[in-house]
């Protein structure tokens, strides 16, 4: 099936309301089954503590080089989903935090300039063909980045994923920025504080294939149905990785949906500023509603003056940080399969969760009392 086909069909399973019954329930890009927290009030659950645990499911790499390289200088590639962003380039500085600290690790990103799966492949595969000692990455596509990230394995790479993952078997470990239920919780608990249990909302995403985004949206639709089973989704818009469609997308919903749309949900630090920046010219600053994930620089204007409340998130200058000490142990030996946790410099211990992932920790939440102190 090609692709503009396969988000045809994905963007019919987003438009179902959140109270579809479980042979409707779009599961995302992966197959892990959607487990719920508890509903606000019921526990303070964040979704650190319970996650499954899991055989480890990630790749191998192939030890051709058949070097011992523990403690000697490792030369290391990051490839995110687009240059240019905030985001990304605040992943890059933690990265280059940890290089420094480490005193081993030299680091270069190389980015697409636009989130295409595509040029992100082509990145890789000169990369490959360099000789690095490991890749970093953050997946635009978690299928089609896969055959790459498994040739960088068979070619003797290490290869670690953050932010936005592949299929598991085609890199080793993958460090996640927080848990997809507890991002979830956070986002609807949030929206229906704001706008009551019974909110009508769409949702503007990235791409549907995102990983993470669509782990998200996946577990949302869980939590809905448990906590708050009147929410009334009604649909969900693709925006890519650019701030004029975000903004149109955003527009489109506010214009299509009138008084009906009480709030929207923003899932990329893209997507968030440019629908808050919409929700404004609007007119309508205080009337709907916008809770999404961003960087706190780029929302700051929207929640200082009140037109947003919250934004969801977590440290990616610690999310870049942990990836280059995840993957200094990993060459080094000191991290592997069967292991519970890793050791990542100032972050302390970082927990194994779901067979291959490393979790960061729980998800954040900037509103006009902290975000003032983030300066990213």
């Amino acid at each position: 099936m090609n692709r503009p086909v396969l988000a045809l069909l994905l963007g019919l399973f987003l438009a179902l309301p959140l109270s579809a019954s479980d042979d409707q329930r779009w599961d995302g890009a992966d197959e892990l089954d959607v487990n719920p927290l508890a509903c606000a009030g019921d526990a303070s659950d964040d979704g650190v503590d319970d996650m499954e645990t899991m055989e480890y499911d990630g790749g191998s790499v192939a030890f051709t080089r058949m070097i011992d390289m523990r403690g000697n200088p490792i030369s290391l590639v990051d490839a995110p989903k687009l240059g240019g962003i905030a985001y990304y380039e605040a992943v890059a500085l933690g990265q280059r935090q940890a290089a420094d600290e480490l005193g081993t690790v030299s680091i270069i990103t190389d980015a697409p300039a636009e989130a295409d799966i595509d040029a992100q492949i082509e990145i890789i595969e000169r990369h490959i063909a360099a000789g690095v000692d490991g890749i970093l990455f953050a997946a635009n596509d978690p299928v089609a980045i896969a055959p790459v990230l498994r040739k960088a394995l068979s070619n003797g790479i290490h290869v670690i994923g953050y932010d936005g993952d592949s299929q598991p078997d085609a890199r080793e470990w993958f460090v996640n920025p927080a848990a997809a239920k507890g991002i979830a919780k956070a986002l609807l608990d949030s929206l229906v504080d704001q706008r009551g249990e019974s909110a009508r909302f769409g949702i503007v995403t990235s791409f549907y294939s995102a990983p993470n985004q669509s782990r998200w949206i996946a577990e949302m639709q869980a939590y809905a149905e448990k906590c708050y089973p009147e929410l009334d989704w009604l649909e969900t818009l693709e925006a890519g990785e650019d701030a004029e469609r975000a903004f149109k997308q955003a527009q489109s919903l506010i214009e299509k949906h009138g008084s009906e749309l009480d709030a929207i949900l923003a899932l990329s630090s893209v997507v968030t500023p440019n629908s808050a920046a919409a929700i404004q010219e609007s007119g309508l600053c205080g009337e709907l509603a916008i809770v999404g994930l961003a960087t706190p620089k780029d929302v700051k204007p929207y929640v200082n003056s009140g037109c947003m409340r919250d934004m969801i998130a977590w440290n990616p200058i610690d999310l870049g940080y942990a990836a280059v000490h995840v993957m200094r142990a990993v060459i080094d030996g000191d991290f592997g399969p069967g292991d519970a946790s890793v050791m990542a410099g100032r972050l302390g211990e970082l927990m194994v969760v779901n067979g291959s992932e490393v979790l960061l920790g729980a998800p954040f939440v900037f509103n006009a009392e902290n975000i003032n102190d983030f300066d990213y």
